[in-house]
């Protein structure tokens, strides 16, 4: 049997004042982050910079390796041939007849071209071979320097985490408290809001009869709903859950005093 939902019976005013203590503290994450400015971006950006180098300084590494078994397989083909030519010409002393001779002698004709061949063929290679080994020593040393500014990085970022990390902590501990007392529907409304807004804000306040952050007057009769907390209402133009300014003052006192114990 499936278990039954337990029903949320806390009033709209408990609601707002739960969503706004998660407010509270969520903006407090967001300043932390920020003050990372774009570090964790930067060392992502690096990590993936050396990753691919690296990449591709092993194909290179790999190329090289080929082209020099290529150099040592054309000089063992010239030694082969070499060793050809001494048997030929041995056999030459020995020959009967001038047909032999000649034959032998197109023998020893087509070795040495070959062996012309072959280490005119080991240079060109050579040569591609040193090109590629300066290309690698530049690539190493590109390598060597994103390893050290990315040490530099990650350095700078592991002082600004650990500056807040005791805030941290306490605060992401208490936003996933907070939430588990939210429900699910609500919750979702309040995350959706704080995705689409700019600055991280799901609930905002009235002051003077005007939306903070806004020049938006919010109408009288509207002004006595929010000042109530008898149900939830969303700002017309932001799309953000409204609360009165006591209430919101309140809420604030109360956070203050619960953030200053993390630091």
């Amino acid at each position: 049997m499936a278990a039954t939902k337990k029903s949320d019976t806390s009033t709209v005013e408990e609601k707002l004042r739960a969503l706004l203590d998660l407010q509270i503290v969520d903006s407090r994450l967001d300043e932390l982050k920020s003050l990372r400015g774009e570090l964790p971006i930067e060392v992502e950006d690096l990590e993936n910079d050396i990753e691919g180098l690296g990449k591709r300084i092993k194909k290179m590494e790999e190329e090289l390796s080929v082209q020099n078994g290529d150099v040592k397989n054309k000089n063992e083909l010239n030694k082969n041939s070499e060793t050809q030519i001494k048997k030929y010409k041995t056999q030459q002393e020995n020959v009967r007849n001038n047909r032999e001779f000649e034959a032998l002698a197109k023998e020893i004709e087509y070795q040495e071209l070959e062996i012309q061949l072959q280490t005119k063929k080991v240079k060109e290679i050579k040569v591609r071979i040193e090109y590629k080994k300066v290309q690698l020593a530049e690539q190493h040393a590109k390598l060597a320097a994103l390893k050290e500014h990315l040490k530099h990085k990650k350095s700078e970022l592991s002082s600004l985490i650990k500056e807040t990390e005791k805030e941290e902590v306490f605060l992401t501990k208490k936003s996933e408290e907070f939430a588990s007392k939210i429900d699910e529907r609500l919750l979702g409304s309040y995350q959706r809001i704080r995705r689409s807004s700019k600055n991280g804000l799901a609930i905002t306040s009235l002051d003077r009869g005007a939306v903070v952050g806004s020049f938006f007057t919010v109408p009288p009769q509207k002004q006595v709903e929010i000042a109530t907390r008898k149900k939830i209402i969303l700002d017309e133009h932001s799309g953000k859950i409204l609360v009165d300014e006591f209430l919101a003052k309140e809420e604030h006192e109360k956070m203050d005093a619960l953030l200053n114990e993390s630091k």
